[in-house]
């Protein structure tokens, strides 16, 4: 699979330096989307305090700044490349900018996600597409480049998704299209490489989770909240560091029997 050189012009990159301790993620490379906040800030930061070479992607510029501050004096060396995902240019252009700052790619996390909220008739085009931009295509295009990018040894891809790929919600019509869509892109993907024992590709679907995406949900004035409650959820909302720790568990080599596997972790949302 043949990845083209160029990377978005826009894009700008940061470093920090290493230092202490190594983990279970000592000479890997990591690619995080959504990096500058929520789950894949949790992530980023895992992935380099567990000794990865961070490749932080997010269109946030003040998020990924205020991220190479934090990551400051972890194990692994984290850079940032700020750029949108959703066309096949900026998704390939971010593999490219850790492949070359890096040496490699060992691991993909598509953490990035949009969503907007509303009811069916007053759903828009651009909210649509935007979320399967982001959502949808931004994800293939950055599976496709890092399936090309990973070496003989082979690497790790984690699809993030959501319970609302895996149930209908109302008022969140594309929002669990997209996120369907996820759900099986992951298995589409994992078939077409299951005679591969270096490549393995697994999704999680997180529920209720207190990241600042969740904290811009706008539901409709006068709502039915009995359609809504089936997906509210028994418990908490859980930490965007909670949810980090089972996208590095799918990420390692803890998890080398999980191949295609869609892994929710929503507080049994979904399991009835």
């Amino acid at each position: 699979m043949v990845r083209p050189a160029a990377r978005p012009r826009a894009a700008r990159q940061q470093h920090t330096t290493r230092g202490g301790p190594m983990g279970r993620f000592d000479h890997k490379t990591a690619l995080v989307t959504g990096a500058a906040s929520g789950m894949g800030r949790a992530a980023a930061l895992a992935f380099a305090r567990e000794g990865a070479n961070v490749c932080a992607v997010d269109l946030d510029a003040d998020g990924l700044a205020s991220l190479v501050a934090e990551a400051e004096g972890l194990p692994g060396e984290l850079m940032t490349h700020q750029t949108t995902i959703g066309s096949r240019e900026a998704g390939h252009g971010a593999v490219d900018a850790a492949v070359e700052r890096f040496g490699g790619l060992d691991v993909l996390a598509n953490v990035a996600g949009v969503l907007r909220s509303d009811r069916v008739a007053d759903v828009t085009e651009d909210d649509w597409n935007l979320m399967f931009s982001v959502n949808v295509s931004g994800m293939f295009w950055l599976c496709q480049a890092a399936l090309g990018a990973f070496g003989e040894s082979g690497g790790a891809i984690v699809n993030v998704a959501s319970n609302a790929g895996l149930m209908g919600q109302a008022y969140f019509s594309g929002y669990c299209a997209s996120k369907g869509a996820v759900v099986n892109l992951t298995r589409a993907l994992a078939m077409e490489f299951a005679k591969d024992n270096g490549i393995r590709i697994n999704c999680l679907a997180p529920g209720q989770t207190s990241t600042p995406m969740t904290g811009t949900i706008r539901i409709p004035e006068d709502a039915d909240i009995d359609l809504m409650r089936p997906y509210m959820g028994y418990r908490k909302a859980a930490r965007p560091e909670e949810q980090a720790a089972a996208i590095l568990f799918l990420a390692s080599e803890d998890a080398s029997a999980f191949h295609g596997a869609i892994v929710s972790s929503d507080g049994a949302l979904t399991t009835g």
